[in-house]
């Protein structure tokens, strides 16, 4: 009588699981996990590394627990890993907060702390469905990883290497301790003058700035510039014997010039020595030469004659023979003159 109850509950429960999904323990919240709530919301970060963080882990505001770790996702790209979580309605967040993957204790679980941005003011408010991107993220250093350095170091690498850069150091700088600290003095002397005159590198650098920005504003111009270049220099390059040929000339020419002046140095020195007396001479005579030279060119009536004649023009007398009817012509004698 009891077997056909059994078998219909079994059957029911059987149903009922069939029916539902289930994705394991990760599924299953965790006793003493952070209360959501009634009003819970959702919060993606971003992470370059999520280690071995998984779902369920906690969330924390100032090491308070304010939510969990819902799920784990892959980017699109591949690059990152996606990290959804879940928060109490109350926890108030900024828009910009920040995400770090840390660590309860040495050996202990991941959760993900979240809080205000390290630098800078807080701003806005962290809303359903937001999500803080990677350049907001970070984590801690992990144990494996110290234990992994340190044991690189002691175990060959580091010590062996530090030994040798010591042995080396000190060989090299036994015995040169005064080159040393000359060394040192002069880069401190080089280092001072550098910042005694870092204000006129800083205009240097500035006009440069200004130069190069100058220069590219006016980059089609100077590539016009080079291109149009090309002609010639192919021009210079088909003639580069022709010139080539002139210079040699030129060379020989120059050659024989100085051979000249070489070989007839000490005629045009006893020239310009016998030319001497002349030009004291003249340079005795002064004013007079010039005076001398107007004389000269207006001979034989000098600028001073002028003075002499009235007017601007000469007597001159002119004969006129008027003839009548009559035998006998009637002359008359006309003088006609200038002056004032």
């Amino acid at each position: 009588m009891t077997r056909a109850p059994l078998g219909a509950v079994l059957a029911a429960v059987l149903a009922l699981l069939a029916g539902c999904s289930f994705g394991g323990l990760y599924d299953t919240p965790l006793p003493g996990g952070a209360d959501l709530g009634d009003h819970p919301y959702r919060v993606t970060v971003g992470f370059r590394d999520v280690l071995d963080l998984v779902p369920q882990s906690s969330v924390q505001v100032d090491d308070v627990p304010v939510g969990r770790v819902e799920r784990i996702d892959l980017s699109a790209d591949g690059r990152t890993a996606q990290v959804t979580v879940l928060l109490d309605g109350s926890v108030k967040l900024p828009a910009n907060a920040e995400a770090w993957l840390r660590q309860s204790s040495l050996l202990g679980e991941k959760f993900v702390e979240l809080g205000p941005p390290a630098v800078g003011s807080p701003q806005g408010s962290l809303a359903d469905g937001a999500t803080i991107p990677v350049e907001r993220t970070n984590r801690n250093p992990q144990v494996e990883e110290v234990l992994g350095a340190l044991s690189l170091l002691l175990n060959g690498g580091g010590v062996g290497q530090l030994q040798q850069i010591s042995r080396e150091l000190n060989a090299a700088l036994g015995g040169n301790e005064a080159e040393i600290r000359d060394l040192l003095t002069e880069v401190n002397t080089f280092v001072t003058g550098l910042d005694h005159h870092r204000d006129e590198i800083t205009r240097a650098l500035t006009s440069i700035d200004r130069l190069s920005g100058s220069l590219a504003t006016r980059s089609d111009q100077i590539t016009g510039v080079l291109d149009d270049l090309g002609p010639g220099i192919d021009v210079l390059a088909r003639q580069r014997d022709q010139l080539v040929t002139m210079l040699t000339s030129l060379d020989t020419l120059s050659g024989v010039a100085v051979d000249t002046v070489n070989r007839s140095k000490d005629d045009l020195v006893a020239d310009l020595r016998a030319l001497e007396p002349t030009l004291r001479r003249l340079t005795e005579a002064g004013q007079q030469l010039p005076e001398a030279m107007e004389m000269l060119l207006t001979f034989p009536f000098p600028d001073a004659a002028l003075d002499a004649i009235k007017g601007d023009y000469l007597n001159l007398y002119l004969n006129f023979d008027a003839r009548t009817s009559g035998p006998s012509p009637q002359s008359a004698l006309l003088p006609l003159g200038g002056g004032a």
